[in-house]
Order: structure tokens, then sequence, then C-alpha cells
């Protein structure tokens, strides 16, 4: 980060009556005429050269962002992806100046290593020593809960992207929180939307975290129709799936109609390892949300399979995610993920944000300035709610594919639920 040279710096021109400066007191009165018109000649100069130096240091200081999420750590995969993204959309929204305002955007990576404890200090140390102007991140819902008292200490907005769970623009929301991912409560209802019909009995299958147990409430506030018989609870760290799964098939066997087991999963361990116990002999379907396209490898073996995606890169039509695929095939010969857009989103709204303050980054203007704000991203058009600063967005329920020229399982568009179509409930006390 440039740093000014103080010691060197035209506008430190002194002050007329600074001590020792030109103070001449003890001067005989002969004497004080000339002196006189020198200090109206140094304190006019002193003036210009304020003149001169204040508006250029007005707009010089750097928009510092500080990214928390997990650079190493179980949701790594991720949390790269949404590093990736952030830059990549920082490079969009400025046109390759990675300037808004007159600022220069400066990113500062800092790994909370998927613990809440480091991602905090992290945090802290991000906004006071390093002073940054505001947050992204972090990876995982745990230590996201961790970060909304930094944010509110701090009185410094942090934009929350990728962590799903409702809680964090619910109960343990607060002011300087704003969020571009999407929340436990949206990829509930667009998962009801394939799920949700008269006599399906669905069992749960989440992590028991924030992220797994915000998901499955939001699942069954959802369902309307169906009924959720069982709740399975596994370890973030679970690698054998067996005794869970016996539980599950137990709690499904004997209901008639429609049988579902619907996973919500992240980072390590494959749930979809329960497919190797044969559910099917009981009628047991397996059904789940979009993921990251290495995880979306074990949906090839379901094709048919119905859910709702937060984003695919074939699926959204728009000029930023055309931008978006085109570059990240031209850089990484690769297409962008999950949490690529995500990263890219966040990005574009912070660019947005700081045009609209005209360049200030304090939160006193950043909130009512992002307060109703609408923004582009690589899935269209999102809006971030007065009331909870969630952001509005749609979401895609798809059908899986087994297509032979893709390792994964392709999700192919049912339809787009747009934001109007999903009535996501409000979880804080505002």
């Amino acid at each position: 980060m440039p740093m000014i040279d103080t010691a060197s710096s035209p506008c430190d021109v002194p002050a007329p009556d600074a001590p020792g400066a030109f103070a001449m007191a003890g001067r005989p009165p002969a004497r004080r005429r000339p002196m006189r018109r020198a200090v109206l000649a140094l304190a006019a100069a002193a003036t210009a050269a304020v003149a001169v130096c204040a508006a250029p240091l007005a707009h010089a200081k750097d928009l510092v962002v500080a990214h928390v999420y997990s650079k190493t750590g179980p949701l790594e995969a991720y949390g790269k992806q949404t590093q990736t993204g952030l830059m990549l959309g920082f490079d969009y929204a400025t046109q390759g100046t990675m300037t808004v305002a007159g600022r220069k955007i400066v990113v500062l990576e800092k790994d909370d290593q998927g613990k809440p404890d480091v991602g905090k200090a992290q945090l802290a140390a991000a906004y006071g020593d390093d002073k940054a102007d505001l947050a992204v991140g972090p990876s995982s819902s745990g230590v996201a809960l961790a970060l909304l008292p930094v944010a509110e200490e701090y009185k410094k907005i942090l934009l929350v992207e990728p962590a799903v769970a409702d809680s964090i623009t619910g109960d343990k929301w607060n002011r300087y929180i704003f969020r571009t991912g999407r929340n436990s409560s949206q990829d509930a209802i667009a998962n009801a939307v394939a799920l949700d019909k008269e006599g399906v009995s669905i069992a749960t299958l989440a992590q028991d975290y924030a992220f797994g147990r915000d998901g499955v409430k939001a699942f069954k506030d959802a369902l309307k129709k169906a009924k959720v018989v069982h709740e399975e609870y596994l370890p973030t760290t679970t690698t054998d799936f067996t005794a869970g799964a016996q539980r599950l098939f137990d709690s499904l066997k004997d209901k008639p109609g429609r049988k579902v087991i619907f996973i919500i999963w992240a980072g390590a361990g494959n749930p979809f390892k329960i497919a190797d116990l044969d559910p099917k002999r009981y009628g047991i379907e397996i059904a789940t949300g979009g993921n990251i396209l290495p995880a979306m490898v074990a949906y090839k073996a379901f094709p048919g399979m119905e859910g709702a995606a937060y984003y695919y890169f074939a699926i959204p039509k728009n000029p930023a995610n055309n931008w978006l695929v085109s570059e990240h095939y031209k850089r990484y010969k690769e297409p962008p993920d999950f949490f690529t857009a995500g990263g890219m989103a966040a990005a574009m709204a912070i660019v947005e944000a700081i045009k609209k303050t005209g360049g200030d980054s304090k939160a006193e203007k950043l909130i009512p300035a992002m307060e109703g704000m609408r923004f582009d991203t690589p899935k269209g058009p999102m809006t971030f709610r007065a009331q909870d600063h969630q952001a509005m967005q749609s979401m895609y329920h798809f059908k899986i594919k087994a297509d032979p020229a893709f390792a994964w399982g392709v999700p192919e568009l049912v339809h787009e639920i747009t934001p109007d179509e999903m009535q996501v409930p409000i979880r804080n006390k505002r």
C-alpha cells in the first residue's frame, strides 16, 4: 500500500504562528516590517500549498478490502473460488483499472482456516491494524457467526459471501452485515419447488453445525405438502456414512408413496456414498441442491435427479456471466464454478456501492446507499433487501443429465425461480 512521506510533503509548511517558526515577539520594531512581509508571503504560500495538496490527498487513499476466507481448511475449495471470483469481479466492474471513484482497490487476504476463533482475530486485525474499509467473507457459516459482532464493534461493513446460514441475516444479524450469497431459506424454497408434492416423505441428511441445521429448518419451513419424517445430523468430518444411512433407510422404507433422502452437505466427505448401500431396494431416491463441479461428479450417477442450484455456468444469460465464463476459460482453462460467481457478485456490489457514495467508504454512508441497491452480477440483477440486507436473487430448478462430454452430472435448467416467486422470510428483529 502506498504511504505518504509526511516528512517531505509540500503540505507541511509551518503555520504562521508556529512556535520557533515565525515568532517575532523579541525583535525590535525596525526589523519587524520586513519579517512581517515574509510571514505574510509564507502564509500565502502555505495556503496555496494546502489548496494544491488537499484535493489529490482527499481521493488518493486506497480502498482496502479484507477478504477473510478459508484459504486452508475443510472449505478450502470454496474459499479459493470466492477469491478468484472477487478479483475477476473487481477487474470486470472497474474495466480493468482496479479503481473506483478515484480510489485504488487493494485486497488483503486473511486465512480463517475454517475456525471461528481464527476468523474473528483475522477480521479484528484487518479492521484495526490494517485499517480495512470493509471486509468480504467468510466461507463457513460457523466462522461467519463469529465475525458478525466484530463488524458491529468496529462499525464497518462485512459483506457475507458465501456463508449460507439463515441466522447470519436472521437473529444474529446487525446493521453492518450485508450478504450477496444466498441464504438457507433461498436454498430451501428453491429445492422445495422440486420436492414439495402430496404423498412425498423426506428424510434429511445434513452436517451438524449452523449450515446444516439452518438449512434443514428452512427446508422444513418451505414445505407445504411433503412431510419430513427424519433428520439425520452427522459431524462435518464424517467419512463413513453407514450408520447414518441405516437410520435414514429405516425412517423411510415402510412409508407409502414417494420416498426421498434430501442431502444438505458442504466441504469434505461424500454423503452420496449412501447410494452404495442400495436405497433403491426400498424405493428410496436421493436428492440435493447444486454444488461445486468436483462434488457434482457424484451427481452423474443420478440422472433425472431434481434440485435447485445457486449457479451453474451454462445457465445465466447476461453480459457479466458471458464475460466470466469466457475470461475464466481463458485464464484457467476451465469453467467458473459455484463460488466463483459469488465472489464476482460481491466485488460488483462493492464497486456499485462506492460509486453511489462518491468514494466514501464509511459505514454510515454505505448503509443507506446499499439498502435497496440493485446491482448486476453473473446471475443477473440482485437487490439488497432493506430489512435484513439479504440479496434477493434468482435460483435455478434443475434436472441432472449424464452427459459424456462432462465429468460431472450436468444440471439442465427446468425453471429459473425469480425473487418474486420466493417468499423469503425476514428472520431478524429489525
